[in-house]
């Protein structure tokens, strides 16, 4: 039996988390070499620590880029400067690279798939754009109707709380600040439905003194004043659930965040795969996304999976939906699709599965088509994947995010009505 009274607790980061910045120069270094080449091949890692970055991985591209350029353009922007910043500079860091060309094993596989369609579906892609998935793996996407992006609320609050966090930090509202920062949100449910909230978390780095004052408790209780004003109540304005008398809110409770980013803590691609996605409320495929691609179907296929799953929810057949999609190496068509409504679907979720084959099309090379993934980077000046980096790559309302539109609800909703299913 499904437990329907609960708390459910979701975590966001800043931009300059040591993680994030890894997820970010990976990105950056993608949106840089599809920018210059729409068809490179890339899988970037990053690692940062003390004084220094560094990227590794496997890229195939007929296109120089600057790799080390690129890193510290993607450190200054978000605030590493100067000897205080966190311990790497973006000025003095050092930046090591290792980097080989993809495995022709791998490429092979992906240029030109095992064809598996037994049916007559739509045959519009070509030969040379029949590419089979980068890898194996299993693939989630989720939806509800609990905001209105369709995202689970206590995701959506912590990153809110974290993206004002930044923007406070650099428009100089609160400028004794320091990039990185923590936030998390724990809401009440009551019969499945959020009801309140239950815990507001803010860690944030900082200065060591504030306008004079070096007494670490009168810096804590400016602190807290003030990102109670600036950061909480602001993002809670427009919210209609709002904390109460009984919320309890937490701010630095360490007492001292001074060192942090990569100084306080080693930073590593694709280690905040929860805050990428649904902050835990669905099932993950374990692959991250940062550094990726599109021919990786841990990226594209997830990122499908969540465009199929919002257009069910949208489309009023379920209030919440997850997808998961399963792959093989080589392959072009999905091994399997399942749905699960979690009993809230309006008709049964085998005859959703049945519309989903019949309205998505989800090969590598369809979801590549679809959201246009190859030249993203490109139409948005050169800077597109590293947006994705911080605040979630689900959800966004920031960006124009083409696996966040709801254009296929109406078919969805008008397909099962006509057969006799709604």
């Amino acid at each position: 039996m499904t437990q329907k009274n609960f708390l459910f607790t979701s975590e966001s980061v800043t931009e300059g988390h040591p993680d994030k910045v890894c997820d970010q120069i990976s990105d950056a270094i993608l949106d840089e070499f599809l920018t210059k080449d729409r068809h490179s091949r890339v899988a970037a890692e990053t690692t940062v620590t003390t004084g220094m970055a560094l990227v590794c991985g496997e890229i195939t591209a007929d296109c120089y880029v600057d790799i080390p350029q690129v890193v510290r353009n993607t450190i200054r922007n978000i605030g590493y400067i100067g000897s205080s910043s966190g311990g790497v500079d973006a000025d003095t860091c050092a930046v090591l690279t290792s980097i080989d060309e993809q495995s022709t094993d791998i490429g092979n596989g992906v240029n030109k798939a095992y064809e598996t369609r037994s049916d007559n579906a739509d045959t519009s892609i070509t030969e040379t754009e029949e590419l089979g998935a980068g890898d194996q793996g299993i693939m989630f996407g989720y939806a509800c109707n609990e905001t209105p992006e369709l995202m689970p609320l206590p995701i959506s609050l912590a990153h809110k709380l974290s993206y004002r966090l930044s923007q406070v930090r650099k428009q100089g509202i609160l400028n004794y600040l320091r990039p990185d920062g923590k936030s998390q949100v724990t809401v009440e449910y009551i019969d499945s439905k959020p009801a309140r909230i239950h815990t507001v978390l803010l860690s944030t780095q900082h200065n060591p003194e504030i306008n004079g004052i070096t007494d670490n408790k009168s810096v804590q209780e400016i602190i807290k004043k003030d990102l109670q004003k600036h950061v909480i109540d602001w993002v809670f304005a427009n919210e209609k659930i709002k904390p109460d008398n009984e919320t309890i809110i937490l701010i630095n409770p360490s007492g001292r965040f001074v060192i942090g980013g990569p100084q306080g803590d080693s930073g590593l691609t694709g280690r905040k795969i929860i805050v990428d996605t649904y902050g835990g409320y669905s099932r993950h495929g374990g692959g991250a996304f940062s550094g990726k691609d599109p021919t990786k179907v841990d990226r594209s296929a997830a990122y499908a999976a969540r465009y199929v799953a919002k257009n069910i929810v949208a489309a009023g057949l379920a209030d919440k939906c997850e997808i998961e999609l399963a792959y093989a190496i080589g392959v072009a068509e999905p091994l399997s699709i399942m749905v699960d409504t979690f009993s809230t679907g309006k008709i049964d979720d085998e005859d959703i599965c049945k519309l989903v084959r019949k309205n998505f099309d989800l090969r590598p090379a369809g979801i590549i088509k679809q959201f246009d993934l190859r030249n993203l980077p490109a139409k948005n000046g050169g800077k597109f994947y590293q947006l994705l980096a911080s605040y979630g790559h689900m959800g966004r309302s920031d960006i124009d995010v083409p696996w966040e539109r709801t254009d296929k609800a109406d078919i969805l909703k008008s397909q099962a009505a006509a057969c006799g299913c709604a």
